[in-house]
């Protein structure tokens, strides 16, 4: 038979009524060897009594009975169960029962008995099949009903936090987990910088703070993509479902974690749908209930503990090589120098030097026979360096925070005649303080000893930016950092670094 018995759901339960034991026993035989689970029966009454006190999923029995014909085991069966797949026997052609009584018993199958049980299991195979196809449009009906039921609840005018865990209980019976966690943007506070909130439940309850301590490097990763890309991010055994409020803005992500969530993902992206207008409606009501002092004080934690983290990252890369430590740092510097020259505001160099501190951070994923091969690269490993823009940016994505920097980050290995990546922009498509890391990057790079070469000197460094000037590098910004090195020396002295 093509259906193996590793691949038969016991979940699915048959019920054999037959008044000749040798039916029953032969029936048993072959739906065992097929890998079904059974029970068999020979009296019909008692049967009638299991399907009224147990849960049965598909029923075959024979026409002809004692004391009571099958058309009537059914008939009274009917009273009580109308979900019951029923197939009918009989092993007379001549005395089965008219079209017309099978219609009306909606009875879905009828087999006429003999050796041979083919045609029977193939019945049996194809009633599992449509029992199977209606569990999932119950179960789906059944969550569209708890979705229509919970609606009302999460737009309910409440303080955010009683929104967010409001889902979450709503969320979980749809797909039997226990794990979830909400994180969005509090956009109330546009004026001090995206904050974010954050409510957890199952082993993800706790306090904003203790968010980072949850993420690891790839599943801030897949968190950021699902809001970079708007799109579902499906792991195994996880589920990231972006937030997007009714300008299709990410405002944040539902991440829930459980066996099972396959079937039930479509529901989740359906009610995430409601719970995202929920929380839009609430924050355009200005209905944020938490006290200033305390989310200030939260998010300056939680602000501390994921660059810390960040920093932990970056500090992992750095450490792994003698010939990048300090890397990030003095592109950091480097870069700031040249904001200064062009009169950025305070805000723009806190930009432009946490930029620069972790532009590297998609490196964290790069294998180490990459990143210390001492011969030129071939095109997969190429292929594979060139990734860490697009890495680094999914990973600040995770926190909104972040958000300014992650274009940056994104965008510093792109050149202003198009010759970049990852997205071969040109001249101004690329951010400006992308533009500035770029030049800080290459400088800091050349005047350094890798893997692959030596350093250059200073007058070989400097020559090559002119020389890349208005190709690869912004023609402006070669000039003003020219300028700044003109003091060069003191450069390395102000922030006691050598490239010794």
């Amino acid at each position: 038979m093509r259906r193996s018995t590793n691949h038969v759901s016991l979940d699915y339960k048959i019920l054999i009524v037959d008044d000749e034991p040798g039916i029953v026993d032969s029936l048993s035989v072959v739906l065992k060897r097929s890998g079904y689970h059974y029970t068999g029966l020979t009296d019909p009454l008692e049967a009638i009594e299991r399907v009224r006190t147990e849960k049965f999923d598909l029923l075959i029995l024979d026409f002809l009975m004692y004391p009571i014909h099958g058309d009537k085991v059914v008939e009274k069966i009917r009273e009580f169960n109308s979900d019951l797949y029923i197939l009918l026997l009989t092993g007379h052609k001549d005395l089965a029962p008219p079209l017309e009584t099978i219609k009306a018993l909606d009875i879905q199958g009828y087999c006429e008995k003999g050796d041979r049980f083919d045609q029977l299991l193939l019945l049996v195979e194809s009633g599992i099949k449509s029992i199977s196809q209606m569990r999932t449009i119950k179960k789906f009906r059944d969550g569209l009903n708890k979705i229509l039921q919970a609606v009302p609840k999460i737009y309910q005018l409440q303080p955010i936090g009683s929104i967010l865990e409001e889902i979450l209980s709503e969320i979980l019976p749809l797909v039997k987990s226990e794990n979830a966690f909400i994180l969005v943007d509090d956009v109330t506070r546009i004026s001090s910088g995206n904050n974010s909130i954050f409510r957890g439940i199952g082993k993800y309850k706790g306090e904003i703070e203790d968010l980072v301590e949850m993420l690891d490097p790839d599943l801030m990763e897949f968190i950021g993509s699902a809001r970079i890309n708007k799109k579902v991010v499906k792991l195994e055994q996880k589920v990231i479902i972006p937030l997007m409020n009714e300008f299709q803005q990410d405002i944040g992500i539902i991440f829930v974690e459980g066996d099972g969530l396959d079937e039930g993902i479509k529901l989740l992206e359906i009610y995430s749908s409601q719970a995202a207008s929920s929380i839009n409606n609430a924050f355009l009501h200005s209905l944020v209930n938490i006290k200033n002092d305390e989310l200030n004080r939260t998010y300056d934690q939680l602000r501390e503990r994921y660059m810390d983290t960040i920093e932990a990252l970056r500090m992992v890369v750095d450490a792994k090589d003698i010939y990048t430590r300090g890397h990030s740092d003095r592109v950091a510097y480097f870069s700031v120098k040249i904001g200064k020259a062009f009169n950025l505001s305070k805000e723009e160099l806190e930009l432009l030097r946490i930029s620069g501190i972790f532009h590297d951070v998609g490196k964290i994923g790069t294998s180490d026979d990459i990143l210390f091969k001492s011969e030129k690269l071939n095109e997969k490993e190429y292929a594979e360096i060139q990734k860490h823009p697009l890495k680094g940016a999914s990973i600040l994505s995770a926190v909104s925070m972040f958000k300014e920097v992650v274009p940056i980050v994104k965008c510093h290995h792109e050149r202003v005649d198009g010759k970049g990546y990852p997205e071969g922009l040109k001249g101004d498509e690329i951010p400006f303080m992308a533009r500035i890391i770029a030049v800080a990057d290459a400088f800091d790079a050349m005047m350094s000893d890798r893997h692959y070469r030596s350093k250059l000197k200073f007058e070989e460094a400097r020559n090559q930016l002119l020389q890349g000037a208005g190709n690869q590098f912004d023609k402006d910004i070669i000039q003003k950092f020219i300028c700044e090195l003109s003091d060069f020396e003191q450069m390395v002295k102000e922030i006691a670094f050598t490239y010794e």
